[in-house]
C-alpha cells in the first residue's frame, strides 16, 4: 500500500462544475436521445479522465494523468506530513481567519493527525478550503494498491 498526493487550486466556479468532476454514467444515453444529451455525455466521457478538477469521489484521482501526482509515499505519516506542509503553505490565503492562524496547533494540526490515522487505515483523505475569493484549494491523498473504496482502479504510476 502507498499514497499519492494531489493539489488543485482554481476558481470556485470551475470547482462547482460537477459534471466534469464525476465519472460519466457507465452506459451512454439510449439511441434516440436528444442530441445535446449525447454530445454532453461524449464531452464528459472524454474530459473526466484528463481534466485536473478534483473528482467528487476522491479515489477517482487514480484515473487522472500521472502528471497530476504531487508526491508518493509508502508511509501514511509521511503523506500526512506533506498535507501539513501544504496547509501551512496555503494557510495565509484561507478566507477563514481561524484557519489562517497557524500559531496555535488546532485546527490544522488536528487535520494532519486525523489524516495520518485515516491513511494508516487505508482510507483516502480529501480537504478543501476557500482561498481569497473566489478561489478554492483541494488537497487529496489517495491510498493505492488497492484503493479501499475503488479497488478496481489501477495505480497511476504503473
Amino acid at each position: 500500500m502507498h499514497h499519492h498526493a494531489y493539489v488543485w487550486t482554481g476558481p470556485k466556479a470551475s470547482f462547482d462544475n460537477e459534471a466534469l468532476r464525476r465519472p460519466p454514467h457507465p452506459e451512454p444515453p439510449p439511441a434516440g436521445s436528444k442530441p445535446e444529451l449525447i454530445q454532453r455525455y461524449r464531452e464528459v466521457a472524454a474530459e473526466f479522465p484528463t481534466v485536473d478538477l478534483p473528482p467528487l469521489e476522491t479515489a477517482y484521482w487514480l484515473i487522472k494523468p500521472r502528471s497530476l501526482v504531487r508526491g508518493t509515499w509508502g508511509e501514511a505519516k509521511d503523506a500526512a506530513s506533506w498535507l501539513g506542509e501544504q496547509l501551512a503553505l496555503y494557510a495565509p490565503r484561507f478566507t477563514s481567519e481561524a484557519q489562517r492562524n497557524t500559531s496555535r496547533p488546532p485546527p490544522l494540526a488536528r487535520l494532519v493527525k486525523y489524516a495520518a490515522e485515516r491513511l494508516e487505515s487505508g482510507a483516502d483523505v480529501s480537504l478543501g478550503f476557500y482561498l481569497e475569493r473566489p478561489s478554492y484549494l483541494s488537497l487529496a491523498v489517495v491510498t493505492c494498491s488497492p484503493n479501499h473504496s475503488k479497488p478496481e482502479l489501477h495505480c497511476p504510476m504503473r
